[in-house]
């Protein structure tokens, strides 16, 4: 009965009509005799609150601006540093661990209490932190604030408890690790330098004890003073004193001379014998020129002085030094010195940090280093010493997501299983050789695979047209395959025709994908209003690409007038606005190309994913295709779908014919919700060619320095904008914003603003981010065949607009971040989005300046609803105008094209940026033999479906609440070998929804979601079920339908940082978490839900961020992440032999506690630096709980030791008691013996 009452409620919160028309179908029409009422659903859902929750899991990519390195050569973990206080902790393949910093301060420094489990970082406000790596999910134990002084360098020596820090005032403190408080004992800059020396010695720079004796600490100040402090005593042993800046300093292994590095790319060799001057002073990349002078130097940022066992020279190896003339056109360089060998290494991007990996912790033992581990701006390498050509490792991280920007992403989970071991197959044949043969050297901590593993596969569209396919299982990064979309076009010449000034930069950029992982049918959509479409096969090819070409413009020169559209508020006839095909009368063969060229050419083509059908828009009338906005492609049905802000273009690439090319006009038929009344149109129309170039221009070289140069966000533009949002709003055609008071807003919202429009329409933009129409007027749209002169043509709808935005440049959805816009409510209704989901969606929708006035002829409960009722305000109708109507979404699948329909059909779903959803039933021939002959019918039905927003998604479920999947054709490969005997035909998989459920008769249920609201429609009555009003301060990003414990909900990313889950089909929220309290566009462009509680998006221009919001993964998340620190024993200081620890071969040790304990030192100032003990909260407690496992399998084998030592010990005890009571008989009757004796007979 409850479920009943349910129903009821759902069927009286929705609109009872929810369509344009009575003809269209009502929601309280007569169903078909075998059709389902809402009394006969009756679903069962299983998911609660208690399912979800919402927990990051590991992040990929590589570390966005790193800033430091450090190595732990016992455990052999990494730990990297970055800027936005980040550490990425990296060991085997499998154990790759990110944690952050609260407060966000840059990581300075990084040290590893080797073989103990725990790393202390510096961060640049100043605070040091301790971090206890003996969990899975590293937590911070301890943090120091210094107050007074700032830090800049910091050195823990191996097996000590002591971290020595040095200030920027010169001084150095002394830190216990274990407590993490100041020590009384401090070196202060002024007893370190002579008395008689007046200026100030700089920052610290450099700390190191000496190899040869703990006791002696070497500091090295910036200005190029190097001294040699006792601890012991208290005082300064040396001091050197040279002219140029100190950057490093590096001690050999004996104690006995170290190496200095300087700024005017010197290297001195210091013996501590005679410290007055410096033994050895080196320009390595410098030349003595003809007058005597050395070349000036870059500075060597870093040296590093190792010995070999294997040779008697050492290495040094450093950074920078170049001298200046040479490096202006050379990149950042690596230099190995050994002995007479001089090693240039060149890099891509500037190096950070360089370390050398030894075999050994002890810096008084011969070094025997075997690698150096280079960190670049923007990559991460490690060289292999051991070899005379020093190769570099294959890196088996996934350091290159960002080789060229992310501009989208894909995610499937549950994919066939099959799928990843043949694309690993193909890919591997892509990979570079010439590596190193050895194993890589960051081989610490565990990693093992987890229960709950099913295939994963992440897909990435980058700006050079690149596709990388990449296997996610088990919450893991590895590269499978890679495409490049560019090959299938010919390359452009710079200055060929308009085509040519378009195509200088990224012409190729991927804006969207669509895969069949059962198909194996992948479709890549290009910025230049391309459609590319790859069959899989195991066999290269030699084969001609088919090319099509689509003309979707709408003319705006033929006006009605307002009689005439009073007298025909619809179109009747399709042909009047239907698109040209090139060559037809009234196109230019100038205009009617596409923005690139195919390749007219056999092209032969690897093993893989094979191009075999190009779609292209066209240019009109000196104006480039609007981009692509929406895309859908089914295998079963042979045919692709792709729409834009012109309309809708339906291809069947079995035949290879365009199928449907009709503008988002004609898809209504008799059925437009909207009496689209129009004025005159503007009288003085702007030349759009010169125009549309100069706007081309300007963005092409604006939008390429920003993807190209540091990935800067676009803060700047969106700050810059506001002056010319005030500029324009002084306009006759402009549109008025409203901007809101800060000080009415929450904090984080207070600098957003939010632009005012129609209370019925949208206004986004396509050239500026904050929302301005700058479109030409608009160009004609056909459907299907060409204009018959002599015919009188029907009313025709005047869509024009102050200026179409000229051709978007590829916009990176890694490089980008604007702020989101917030709505609030009008008098009218609400108050529009910004051009931010404009840039999301790519869709393109344009105000217009003749005013009009909208009529409409759904229910008034539905305007109620939708916020789409009118102010009686004169002054509010006035700025009505009408729009472009884009289309958002596609969805290919078995469903009821009319409401009479007794059987499913194949159909076409289509959601507009109006929230309007319409169906196109579709006849296809059933014999594969007519399926290649026989032409495809389709049309409008008629039926139109409302929501408040742009429509996002569309997914189908059984009257029993099951999802049902798409129709799809089992793979085959289209290259494989002919068998005469068995013709290949197509093998079918048809998921009906008369066939997938039997709870009662035909239909199924249909969920559709917009960005403000989720609607559940009973097909084929067309009743709506259930609505769910998602939003009304905001608007969603991403939707999907997803299967979440054996069950089915409805996943939402909203703009304000929510994310949020509905149950399936009642809409009942599960989950409303701020996972993110602002976000930008790159986040918004990349996030994407997926099967079995996961999701993803691109946290940072080089990063790929996971995360589940399923509570079942979480719990089983510790299992899945990989163990960074494994027991091992710390391996024991050489014996250096009598003769040479007699001659002072061996270090002297000493106890630090006696001179830096509190007995000794005192206490520190209590204002130097602040302790803060580590975070004790639920949350915190509950990540440190991730090493419970792993400390729990510990002390199961402590114990099993512990047992066998046991067991030793009682056989031994055993043996001992049986020695004794046999001892104790030889004496018992050894005294029965000599009892009776005399004591002279003894």
């Amino acid at each position: 009965m409850k479920k009943f009452r349910k129903v009821l409620d759902g069927l009286s919160s929705s609109s009872p009509g929810g369509v344009a028309s009575p003809s269209c179908g009502s929601a309280a029409g007569t169903p078909t005799a075998h059709a389902p009422t809402p009394q006969d659903i009756h679903v069962q859902e299983t998911l609660v609150s208690e399912n979800f929750q919402i927990c990051k899991t590991v992040r990929h990519g590589f570390p966005y601006q790193p800033t430091c390195l450090a190595f732990d050569p016992v455990q052999k973990i990494l730990a990297i540093g970055s800027r936005t206080g980040g550490i990425r902790i990296l060991g085997r393949p499998g154990v790759d661990c990110y944690s952050q910093h609260e407060s966000g301060a840059a990581v300075l420094q990084l040290q590893f209490l080797i073989n103990e489990g725990a790393l202390v970082t510096a961060c640049a406000d100043d605070t040091l932190h301790l971090w206890n790596l003996r969990q899975r999910r590293p937590a911070i134990l301890h943090s120091l604030k210094f107050n007074r002084e700032r830090i800049t360098f910091c050195h823990l020596p191996f097996q000590s408890k002591w971290l020595y820090v040095g200030t920027e005032r010169g001084n150095t403190h002394i830190v216990n690790i274990e407590s993490f408080v100041l020590s009384g004992y401090v070196i202060m800059w002024n007893k370190a330098i002579e008395l008689a020396t007046k200026a100030h010695p700089g920052p610290v720079v450099h700390l190191s004890d000496s190899p040869k004796d703990e006791g002696k600490l070497l500091i090295g100040f910036e200005s190029g003073t190097v001294v040699q402090w006792d601890l012991r005593a208290k005082k300064v042993d040396f001091r050197i004193y040279y002219d140029e800046a100190i950057h490093s300093v590096s001690w050999h292994h004996e104690g006995k001379q170290f190496m200095c590095s300087h700024s005017d790319g010197s290297l001195t060799m210091w013996n501590l014998r005679n410290t007055a001057r410096p033994i050895q002073i080196t320009y390595p990349h410098g030349k003595i020129l003809k007058d005597g002078r050395k070349e000036s130097c870059k500075p060597i940022l870093k040296v590093e002085y190792k010995t070999s066992r294997n040779s008697s020279e050492p290495y040094v190896i450093f950074s920078g030094g170049l001298s200046y003339d040479k490096s202006g056109g050379r990149r950042p360089t690596l230099t190995i010195m050994h002995g007479k060998a001089i090693t240039v290494l060149e890099m891509d991007h500037p190096i950070v940090e360089f370390l050398v990996l030894c075999d050994t912790p002890y810096s008084n033992e011969v070094q025997d280093p075997y690698a150096v581990v280079v960190l670049l701006e923007k990559d991460f390498i490690v060289v292999d010493l051991t070899q005379s050509n020093f190769p570099i490792f294959e890196n088996p991280y996934p350091m290159d997501i960002h080789e060229s920007p992310v501009t989208c992403t894909a995610y499937f989970a549950e994919c066939p299983p099959d799928i990843i071991p043949i694309l690993y197959s193909i890919g591997a044949k892509q990979k570079k050789t010439g590596y190193s043969h050895k194993e890589w050297p960051v081989s610490g901590g565990t990693w093992t695979l987890g229960s709950q593993t099913y295939p994963e596969i992440i897909v990435t569209g980058h700006a050079d047209g690149t596709v990388k396919f990449w296997d996610a299982s088990a919450i893991t990064l590895q590269m499978l395959y890679k495409l490049k979309t560019s090959k299938v076009f010919e390359k452009p010449k710079v200055g060929e025709g308009r085509a040519g000034e378009l195509v200088e930069e990224d012409p190729y950029a991927v804006q969207m994908v669509s895969w069949c992982p059962h198909s194996r049918l992948f479709c890549v959509v290009g910025i230049s209003a391309h459609v590319i479409l790859y069959r899989f096969s195991k066999h290269d090819a030699n084969t001609q690409i088919v090319s099509l070409e689509v003309r979707l413009q709408f003319d705006s020169e033929d006006v009605i007038s307002p009689s005439e559209a009073e007298n025909n508020p619809c179109f009747s006839d399709p042909s009047s606005h239907s698109p040209q095909p090139p060559g037809s009368p009234g196109s230019g063969t100038q205009d009617s190309l596409p923005c690139l060229k195919v390749k007219n050419r056999p092209v032969r083509m690897p093993p893989g994913y094979q191009a075999e059908l190009v779609v292209q828009l066209q240019w009109v009338d000196g104006e480039p295709p609007q981009q692509i906005t929406s895309l859908d492609i089914n295998s079963a049905y042979g045919l692709l779908a792709f729409g834009n802000c012109n309309g809708l273009t339906v291809v069947d690439f079995l035949q290879k014919t365009i199928l449907m090319c009709m503008g988002t006009l004609d898809l209504y038929g008799a059925a437009d919700p909207y009496q689209r009344l129009t004025r005159s149109p503007r009288k003085n129309r702007q030349s759009t060619s010169d125009f549309c170039m100069r706007g081309l221009s300007h963005f092409y070289s604006d939008s390429k320095k920003r993807i190209r140069t540091s990935y800067q966000s676009l803060t700047e533009l969106s700050d810059n904008q506001v002056s010319m949002d005030m500029e324009r709003s002084k306009s006759p055609t402009s549109v008025p914003y409203l901007h809101y008071d800060p000080r009415s807003m929450p904090e984080p919202v207070a600098s957003l603003r939010a632009s005012h429009c129609s209370p019925v329409f949208y206004l986004l933009d396509n050239d500026h981010v904050n929302g301005h129409c700058t479109s030409p007027t608009s160009q004609p749209c056909s459907v299907g065949k060409p204009r018959i002169t002599g015919v009188p043509e029907g009313p025709r709808l005047t869509r024009r607009g102050p200026g179409r935005p000229p051709f978007r440049k590829a916009q990176s959805a890694a490089c980008m971040e604007i702020s989101l816009p917030v709505s609030s409510h009008t008098e009218g209704g609400y108050a529009s989005r910004r051009a931010m989901l404009q840039q999301l969606h790519g869709v393109s929708m344009y105000s217009h300046d003749e005013h009009h006035t909208t009529s409409y002829n759904w229910s008034e409960r539905e305007s109620r609803e939708n916020s789409f009722s009118r102010s009686r305000s004169s002054s509010v109708s006035s700025i009505d105008r009408d729009t472009k109507e884009s289309v958002t979404t596609l969805q290919f699948g078995e469903s009821y094209g009319r409401k009479g329909d007794a059987l499913p059909t194949a159909c076409l779903w289509v959601g507009t940026s109006l929230g309007v959803v319409l169906l196109l039933p579709i006849s296809i021939p059933t014999e594969e033999e007519e399926r290649m002959e026989e032409p495809i019918t389709m049309g409008p039905s008629g039926t139109v479906l409302m929501l408040k927003g742009s429509v996002l998604r569309f997914a189908f479920l059984d009257c029993g609440g099951a999802l049902i999947q798409s129709p799809y054709e089992v793979w085959r490969d289209p290259n494989g070998p002919e068998d005469p005997d068995r013709p290949r035909r197509r093998k079918l998989v048809n998921f009906s929804p008369s066939s997938s459920q039997e709870a009662c008769s035909d239909g199924h249920l249909a969920v559709v979601c917009s960005e403000k609201q989720a609607k559940v429609i009973l097909m084929p009555t067309q009743a709506v079920l259930f609505t769910h009003n998602i939003t009304e301060s905001s608007f969603l990003l991403r939707a999907d339908v997803v299967s979440v414990c054996n069950s089915v909900c409805l996943a939402c990313f909203c703009a304000n940082g929510h994310i949020m889950t509905l149950s399936l089909p009642s809409l009942r929220p599960l989950m409303d978490i701020n996972y993110l309290p602002l976000t930008d566009l790159r986040i918004a462009r990349t996030f994407v839900f997926t099967n079995g509680g996961q999701a993803l998006y691109l946290s940072s221009p080089t990063e790929i961020q996971r995360l589940t919001y399923s509570q079942e993964m979480t719990d089983n998340l510790q299992d899945m992440l990989g163990e960074l620190f494994t027991p091992i024993e710390t391996p024991e200081a050489q014996n250096k032999g009598f003769l040479k620890g007699f001659f002072g071969g061996n270090a002297q040790t000493f106890d630090r506690e006696e001179l830096f304990g509190e007995a000794a030192a005192g206490k520190a100032s209590r204002s130097l630096a602040q302790h803060i003990p580590g975070p004790m909260g639920l949350e915190n407690m509950k990540t440190a709980a991730g090493g419970v496992v792993g400390d729990l399998a510990r002390a199961r084998i402590a114990l099993d030791q512990r047992g066998e030592r046991l067991g030793e010990l009682e056989e031994r005890t055993a043996l001992m008691m049986n020695s004794a009571e046999t001892f104790s008989t030889h004496a018992h009757q050894v005294m029965l013996k000599q009892k009776d004796k005399k004591w002279y007979q003894l």
